[in-house]
């Protein structure tokens, strides 16, 4: 059978790479806000005509107006129109969802996803990586080699200023037999679990520091951002408040892996 396997690794891109990535996030976003806009304003001029359709805009649409469009990867574009499209199921399926939002430059994290087109992606000598549109390759770590085709890669730039790249997979894997068996598992203090065959899980230690540790850090943030209020200083141009931000960020990322 097959399968679909994310793997998610640590990219080290250059100064002109990393304007190039800066370059696509911003169009994505942009073309992501202008179809949800006018998806928006479709929607208010054919709600009460049961006779008109809903024209749903193409990325193809924007770039004579905004040329800059066509300096990135036109693929990565479309993937926007994809997750606008995605989000709009979701919300007229489940409510829960929320309706679909602009998306912000401000948001944590930054990112864009393109497609593998006969190699356009491509893991080169396990140190670099190729993907569309970008001339040079980018330097990864690659802590262990991704199984099966790529089939799509997600570049994103987290808070913490570092970028990390996701290649999804296709893979062939054996189905295993069901063995109809069940075990149970009882959360502890002394031991993080302690499962019914009498196994036992230890607590993580570092990870219990480093949370303690983001805490603290967190308060400081916190302090920071009022002293900031107090001077009348944007938080966005308060250099110590985004200095600690991005502290706060790292031991984010240092607890979540």
């Amino acid at each position: 059978m097959e399968r679909l396997k994310a793997y998610k690794f640590r990219i080290y891109p250059t100064e002109e790479q990393e304007i190039f990535f800066a370059k696509s996030f911003g169009c994505v976003r942009k073309v992501y806000n202008l179809m949800l806009d006018d998806r928006m304003k479709n929607y208010e001029e054919t709600k009460n005509d049961s006779s008109k359709k809903m024209k749903f805009p193409t990325p193809a649409k924007y770039k004579e107006e905004f040329p800059f469009l066509k300096e990135v990867d036109s693929l990565a574009l479309a993937n926007a129109q994809l997750n606008l499209d995605k989000a709009y199921k979701n919300f007229f399926r489940d409510h829960s969802f929320g309706f679909p939002r602009f998306k912000s430059k401000n948001n944590p994290v930054q990112s864009y996803t393109t497609n593998n087109q006969k190699g356009t992606i491509a893991l080169i000598d396990h140190k670099f990586l190729k993907v569309p549109k970008l001339k040079s390759l980018i330097r990864i770590k690659l802590h262990r080699q991704p199984k099966g085709i790529i089939k799509s890669a997600t570049i994103s730039r987290h808070s913490s200023g570092k970028y990390y790249i996701s290649l999804l997979c296709k893979e062939e894997i054996v189905e295993l037999p069901k063995t109809n068996a069940a075990i149970g598992i009882d959360l502890g203090i002394t031991d993080f679990a302690i499962l019914s065959d009498g196994q036992k899980i230890d607590n993580n230690k570092f990870t219990s520091k480093m949370e303690k540790k983001l805490k603290r850090e967190q308060r400081k943030l916190s302090r920071r951002a009022l002293l900031a209020k107090k001077k009348g200083v944007n938080l966005f141009e308060a250099k110590n408040y985004q200095k600690q931000k991005r502290k706060v960020a790292r031991l984010h990322e240092k607890v979540m892996n």
